[in-house]
């Protein structure tokens, strides 16, 4: 059986909230794919400076976590569905802003208070309440398959706004638009989508929710945690060590990277990343079925560790088609640890800890990438230095993969860990509740 027709059967499990999840997924990741693409050079055309545009960046992811970190620990109490409208606001004051200002200090504030993704890839509280709403809809062994798809679903749309923005600024261009202009109008348009997803969101029903009976008394919480903080937080730990890596090889400095290295167009880097977003999603699907076979932990690693290798690799190829054929080499198989990661994440926590365990350990991956841009672009700025991000990236990266490998490899896989799932109330008349498939 092909690994897409083993996986295309979960998709029939999801209900109007699975399909309204994955459509907000899809429009948010093509909106970080757009911003992901320009960002460094609009930054760098606003008049800032590398290290400054490094800077930039360091303060949003930093202030995303704070404010996501609030958001998520306290979403399964506060109502999912609320926080995430919350968090779609956030993407319409940091399109807004960035738009309009290119004052620094402006530009600061709105980064840390709005949400905007320099790789591409999820920034923000959405994908810990989304997983968190996901597993509560969907059946325990049908998790990784659905998450698989939801991966995929977001890399296909960061695919197709990276493409997108090349096009756009190619035809802007084309019409007489001046450089910094087209940038603009790009994160106009980020600014846009998050309107269109706080609509989106008030489509959800209660049915997303954590069930009423597995509510815990504040005083058992920590961080939204109470049976499984320790392992979460030694999660945390190893995931945010994998994100200090990554975030020294985030889409934006890769796609500067390109540009000073190469002298590579605008409209040819939105080509490059959308096939690379389109291998990465599909490495993430194959997922499912490797770890089926081989169990989740070995699929985490042993697909991660090549894919770092071939990350040191792409300086060291001495022109631009070999660099692009081993970055694309690459993102082939990525993304293969994320859809095992969130589904082994959401196995080993109670029904009502998982937006704040997401929550948690996705705000350990953001912390641990908050830094490693700010010296990423200081190194970038170096000539002699601007290769070193991707030995440094590949190398924290392996050690990530073994220490993983070395404290989690006697573990069960997802198949085999019994969660008790705490009965979801009664369905009330009109309410699709799908809750009661978590079993």
């Amino acid at each position: 059986m092909s690994v897409g027709s083993d996986n295309t059967h979960v998709l029939s499990l999801l209900d109007r909230n699975g399909w309204i999840i994955f459509a907000t997924r899809m429009l948010r990741l093509f909106g970080y794919g757009m911003v992901s693409v320009v960002l460094m050079l609009y930054l760098t055309g606003r008049g800032l400076s590398q290290t400054d545009a490094g800077l930039l960046l360091t303060l949003g992811l930093l202030g995303d976590t704070v404010i996501s970190l609030w958001i998520t620990t306290r979403a399964d109490r506060l109502g999912r569905r609320n926080m995430l409208w919350i968090a779609a606001s956030r993407i319409i004051v940091a399109g807004a802003v960035m738009a309009l200002t290119g004052n620094f200090m402006v530009l600061a504030i709105a980064v840390c208070l709005g949400v905007i993704s320099p790789s591409g890839n999820e920034a923000g509280p959405f994908l810990a309440i989304e997983q968190a709403a996901l597993s509560h809809l969907i059946c325990a062994r049908s998790r990784t398959g659905v998450f698989a798809w939801y991966n995929l679903a977001g890399s296909v749309a960061t695919a197709l706004g990276a493409l997108a923005a090349g096009l756009l600024v190619y035809a802007l261009r084309s019409n007489g638009v001046a450089a910094l202009a087209d940038y603009q109008i790009i994160l106009i348009a980020y600014a846009i989508i998050g309107g269109v997803l706080m609509g989106l969101f008030f489509g959800l029903t209660p049915a997303i929710e954590t069930p009423v009976t597995a509510s815990r008394h504040a005083s058992d919480l920590l961080l939204g945690l109470h049976r499984s903080r320790r392992t979460v937080f030694k999660l945390s730990a190893l995931f945010s060590l994998d994100a200090f890596g990554g975030g020294f090889v985030i889409q934006a400095l890769l796609a500067y990277w390109f540009h000073v290295r190469f002298g590579v167009h605008v409209m040819t880097l939105g080509t490059i990343f959308f096939g690379a977003n389109i291998l990465a999603g599909i490495s993430a699907l194959a997922a499912s079925r490797l770890a089926r076979s081989f169990g989740l932990i070995n699929t985490m690693v042993f697909t991660h560790i090549p894919s770092n290798i071939l990350l040191i690799m792409v300086p060291l190829m001495p022109n631009l088609p070999l660099a692009i054929i081993v970055l694309l080499a690459r993102f082939s198989i990525s993304q293969m640890d994320v859809p095992t990661r969130q589904a082994y994440t959401m196995a080993v926590v109670d029904p009502d800890e998982r937006s704040a365990a997401a929550g948690i350990t996705g705000i350990a991956r953001s912390t641990g990438a908050a830094i490693s841009p700010l010296i990423a672009a200081q190194l970038l700025a170096i000539p002699a230095l601007s290769s070193l991000p991707f030995f440094i990236a590949g190398g924290i990266k392996l050690i990530y993969d073994l220490t993983l490998w070395r404290n989690f490899r006697r573990t069960e896989t997802i198949e085999k860990i019994h969660i008790p799932e705490v009965p979801t109330a009664p369905k009330k008349p009109g309410v699709n509740s799908a809750a009661g498939s978590n079993t």
